[in-house]
């Protein structure tokens, strides 16, 4: 029994808000590039970019900006996308067989050999030759008919002396775009050079056809011009301004004499 004169309070049972479905909660970001981002404003370039995307950036730069020599100027200097399409048209013909098709193939031959029929071992056809020393090999030894190198090999020392040893032994080269384009023909990441010894009988115009092409595009036209010396947008300004102060000063000194 409670004490007369005093009146129990009874507890009072909270209730949980519910939330109203109309009206849903949307928490504000306040990172770079979240809620309160300007509008129009590029913010990008306060963004900290992977390693690797800072590196191949500052490398596109300081070619721009670097006097670049023109055994290395050489290489910007490549394939359009028309005659591309048509090389690679070729080279897609010549693919070397996956490991999983040799793997097959290796098979089938014991399967056939374990039942007693008689297995004829064929010359193998023509197909792409890959690999820096192996390509090298076969230009100085005058068996490669056309060469493919990639423009964006790095270190670039690796392939720089390549298109002088094709014009020594005369033999066709082209410059294009694309390691890894060169590395998918041969199941590779990538792949610097790629060359072809043999053509099957029905594409030999074909390959004529690209061998002249590019002997007079690449053999006979030897890079003598620098690359680069390219300044930034400031720079280019403040010369600009400085070049006009120079040319008012002559004007009045001219004009006193």
């Amino acid at each position: 029994m409670a004490p007369r004169g005093k009146v129990t309070k009874k507890p009072v049972k909270k209730t949980a808000k519910k939330a109203n479905p109309l009206f849903k909660s949307t928490p504000k970001s306040f990172r770079v590039g979240g809620a309160i981002r300007p509008a129009g404003r590029d913010l990008s370039r306060f963004v900290k970019w992977p390693k690797y995307v800072r590196i191949q950036r500052q490398r596109k730069i300081l070619y721009q900006r670097l006097k670049v020599p023109p055994a290395i100027n050489q290489f910007s200097k490549t394939l359009d996308k028309n005659q591309a399409t048509e090389l690679f048209k070729l080279l897609t013909k010549y693919t070397p067989e996956t490991k999983a098709d040799k793997k097959v193939r290796i098979r089938s031959l014991a399967e056939a050999k374990s039942k007693g029929e008689d297995v004829k071992l064929g010359k193998p056809g023509p197909v792409i030759k890959y690999g820096l020393k192996h390509v090298t090999t076969l230009i100085e030894s005058g068996k490669a008919q056309l060469v493919v190198i990639a423009h964006d090999v790095n270190p670039v020392e690796l392939v720089v002396w390549l298109p002088a040893l094709c014009r020594k032994m005369g033999v066709p080269f082209c410059i294009v775009k694309g390691k890894g384009r060169l590395g998918t023909l041969v199941h590779q990441k990538n792949a610097a050079a790629l060359c072809l010894t043999e053509v099957n009988k029905e594409d030999k115009h074909k390959l004529e056809a690209l061998k002249s092409s590019f002997d007079e595009q690449f053999n006979k036209t030897i890079e003598r011009k620098w690359g680069g010396g390219i300044m930034g947008l400031k720079t280019q300004k403040r010369l600009e301004i400085r070049d006009k102060a120079l040319a008012a000063e002559a004007a009045k000194k001219a004009a006193l004499l």
